[in-house]
């Protein structure tokens, strides 16, 4: 069960925060993405303390550079049983931001069910960041054009797919593609 909170996002700063490609970030969340575990490496750069993370959706550190259309995508995914590899831009609690190459997946018990979904960061390479950058503000654009958020989300979706396409239109696929 999350704790329900009157606090509201920070204020993005505009600061990036870095940690070494040697770390890797994890958390686990129950299947509404309530975080059930936060490692150390999450809390220092998050500025989370564990207390503060654990029993809140995952959502605290979406950051709002970040499209829905792109979330959309991932949670899709990941309710059909696949695993995402993605990047992603995260907001810190002190509105540092903090980019991470994701790799979610779903937790599945004996009789098919989804238990959770565990999840490893890794920091995103520069040329990757500066890729994601441009295509994540031409998506958000495209979502704050429409009046309504779900024709919004659904026109950047397709430019995602139109982005995809080279790749079968497969999100993981593309992002292990920048990574490379």
């Amino acid at each position: 069960m999350w704790r329900r909170t009157k606090r509201r996002p920070p204020e993005p700063t505009g600061r990036e925060r870095t940690f070494p490609d040697d770390e890797i970030i994890v958390t686990k969340t129950d299947p509404r993405g309530v975080i059930t575990y936060a490692n150390r490496l999450f809390c220092e750069v998050s500025r989370f303390a564990p207390r503060e993370a654990v029993g809140r959706p995952h959502r605290i550190v979406r950051h709002p550079l970040m499209p829905s259309c792109v979330f959309r995508r991932m949670w899709s995914l990941l309710k059909a049983g696949e695993e995402v590899f993605l990047g992603a831009v995260n907001l810190a609690a002190d509105g540092a931001h903090y980019w991470v190459f994701a790799h979610v997946t779903p937790t599945v018990g004996p009789d098919g069910t989804i238990l959770g979904f565990h999840s490893t960061r890794r920091a995103l390479p520069a040329r990757a960041k500066e890729r994601l950058e441009r295509l994540y503000a031409e998506l958000r654009d495209i979502e704050r054009r429409h009046a309504d958020p779900r024709a919004g989300m659904d026109a950047a979706e397709a430019r995602l797919r139109e982005v995809l396409a080279p790749f079968g239109d497969d999100l993981s696929r593309f992002s292990l593609e920048l990574v490379r």
